[in-house]
């Protein structure tokens, strides 16, 4: 049975984010989305048709295919999650699945160096099971945390796992980013990098996480229990009003979070004037300066909630949240990307931490924290699904994704009416 506050425990779980942030910054955020609009785009073409591509014999704008594809992978996860994570409850198994995620996505993000747009079918085979990859193992890497350590320090281990994933991921891109424009290499190459770096760090983890957390004995693992643990998970939610109302609002604002960390690079290379060559680089740059604001940004909020709770904490960055996307509907100029980039990165760790950790700290007394997690992961990949579907839906129907940002403005303001519902009278129970 795991012994709560063992630091080497601890430090072990937030490696893992230290080893897998590779994913969401230089596949989904950073060089992978600039190598897919460029891949995608033809410049021999008018501009209006230039970036329309053929996939199973229908046409799309390039990044309407690709906010499709990635929400598609979510729907993949929000299934799988209920199937495989009452199974690990049961089986106390979930390194298992910890590491089967995380290899099928570094495997996955190996494969992206093969990607070719003329097989544009077969090339987005990897780009969606990389997502199922990434986000499957995150079901079963949060279970632990209500495991390893008391209520009262999840705020700060959540945040020190987050700013270990924005330091170690920014290393590695810096690094590629050097080899790329000071070496010539291919950003293809940066995709086995990615691959590497996951895997080889992610054993630091797996060395020192312990298979049975409760010491169970391993019963016959039957799928229909994941799916029976997720109802009885709905049924008991109908008694935890401050945890179902929480997540109400949690589900509506995972529609703007996720959604603009997926295709805010992809944005910004369409809506951004810049100037001549430069897009790459500067949209590496604003990337960068989201990461390690966003390191900054986990620990201020971690202090924030420590002083006002958690709650509260987070309708602050909803606001910010809602700012954000008023001013990115009307930037051009890359220096308005940048300002815009740092105040995502301050609220972006912010909020992704705090979620985390006030979901954890409202759970009530289980042994079956995966199967919680579950729920959780499952309401946020349906979020996403909904937010990505509605992102590329509103590009493909008006020709701009400048048009997608009400959108996501809409998903905040309704997750902070939300998110003032909770009880304040229980709100105690999140600090």
């Amino acid at each position: 049975m795991i012994q709560k506050g063992n630091n080497k425990i601890i430090n072990a779980w937030t490696f893992y984010d230290w080893a897998n942030s590779v994913y969401p910054l230089v596949i989904t955020t950073a060089i992978f989305p600039i190598f897919y609009e460029n891949a995608t785009r033809d410049n021999t073409l008018e501009k209006s048709i230039a970036d329309v591509v053929q996939f199973a014999g229908f046409s799309f704008k390039n990044t309407e295919l690709y906010s499709y594809v990635i929400s598609f992978s979510f729907i993949i996860v929000a299934f799988l999650s209920p199937l495989l994570s009452g199974v690990a409850d049961y089986s106390d198994k979930k390194k298992v699945f910890l590491k089967f995620f995380c290899y099928l996505g570094s495997l996955s993000c190996a494969s992206l160096f093969f990607f070719d747009s003329n097989y544009l079918e077969l090339s987005m085979i990897p780009v969606l099971f990389a997502s199922v990859g990434f986000w499957g193992s995150i079901v079963f890497y949060n279970a632990y945390l209500p495991e390893i350590a008391e209520g009262k320090d999840h705020d700060r281990i959540s945040a020190k796992g987050y700013a270990l994933g924005y330091l170690g991921s920014s290393i590695l891109l810096i690094a590629n980013l050097i080899a790329i424009k000071g070496f010539g290499m291919e950003g293809k190459y940066a995709f086995l990098t990615v691959a590497a770096w996951w895997v080889g760090f992610s054993q630091y983890t797996y060395a020192y996480l312990p298979d049975n957390s409760f010491s169970k004995q391993t019963e016959e693992n039957k799928f229909t229990k994941g799916f029976r643990e997720l109802k009885k998970v709905w049924t008991e939610l109908g008694k935890l009003t401050t945890l179902k109302r929480y997540l109400g609002s949690f589900f509506v604002y995972s529609m703007g979070v996720q959604t603009i960390m997926l295709m805010a690079v992809l944005f910004a290379k369409k809506e951004v004037n810049w100037e001549g060559d430069g897009a790459s680089t500067g949209l590496i740059v604003s990337i960068l300066i989201i990461q390690f604001i966003a390191i900054g940004g986990a620990y201020l909020f971690s202090w924030v909630s420590s002083k006002i709770g958690n709650i509260a904490s987070l309708s602050i960055t909803l606001f910010i949240w809602v700012v954000i996307c008023i001013g990115a509907y009307f930037i051009h100029k890359p220096i308005e990307f940048y300002v815009i980039a740092g105040c995502v990165g301050l609220v972006m760790g912010g909020i992704q931490s705090l979620s985390r950790s006030t979901y954890s700290k409202l759970l009530p007394e289980t042994k079956d924290h995966a199967s919680y997690f579950s729920f959780y992961d499952v309401l946020e990949k349906l979020g996403i699904v909904i937010g990505m579907f509605v992102y590329g839906f509103i590009e493909g129907w008006t020709g701009s994704m400048r048009n997608s940002i009400f959108a996501l403005g809409v998903f905040f303001i309704v997750g902070f009416v939300l998110l003032l519902r909770v009880p304040k009278s229980e709100q105690i129970a999140a600090q």
